[in-house]
């Protein structure tokens, strides 16, 4: 007998619960002061650090002996570090899609930038912001767009319960409030 004629358990019900996919196309969405933050960060270390480097390893390479020289081998080695991140940061800057979720002041609706607040089955209420891969910091309570509890989170209403999938198991949410930034007046 074919396989495609049997019985399913009650267990089927629970696999179409499933993280939304993430996006195509690989976006790497941040907002106006995220990115303005990483910009800064990254002429930080061209106008500044680097120019500094290469004088104390320019000054070390004229003292002589490169092998035991403490400043110089560091002086490379710190030199490596920050290109290596001057790269990744304008790589970052170049993928980056810049998105304002002040646009969205008002509305009701979980999008990109929302700061959202919840409260979980045991009635503990959080609240979060979603902001992009490179600026959020769970410190702060901000959470990458591309995180499991953002994506149960986004296009959801207030009032609505999702489902967010945990190692423990699936655990309902209910959204209480969603803010976003005051469009600012130029």
């Amino acid at each position: 007998m074919s396989k495609a004629f049997t019985k399913e358990s009650d267990a089927a019900d629970d696999e179409d619960l499933q993280l939304p996919p993430l996006p195509a196309g690989g976006k790497n969405y941040i907002t106006p002061q995220g990115y303005a933050h990483l910009r800064t960060e990254l002429l930080e270390l061209i106008d500044n650090e680097r120019p500094k480097i290469v004088e104390v390893v320019y000054w070390a390479a004229s003292n002589g002996d490169r092998s035991e020289n403490g400043d110089y081998i560091y002086g490379k080695k710190r030199l490596r570090e920050i290109d290596r991140h001057i790269r990744f940061l304008t790589q970052r800057l170049e993928m980056a899609e810049v998105t304002d979720p002040s646009l969205h002041h008002g509305n009701d609706q979980i999008f990109f930038g929302a700061t959202v607040t919840y409260v979980d089955a045991a009635g503990q209420e959080r609240t979060i912001t979603i902001l992009g891969i490179d600026e959020a910091d769970s410190a702060q309570a901000q959470v990458s767009w591309v995180s499991p509890i953002a994506r149960t989170l986004i296009k959801a209403h207030t009032g609505d319960v999702v489902r967010l999938i945990t190692p423990t198991g699936v655990e309902e949410l209910e959204v209480l409030a969603v803010h976003y930034p005051e469009p600012q007046v130029s």
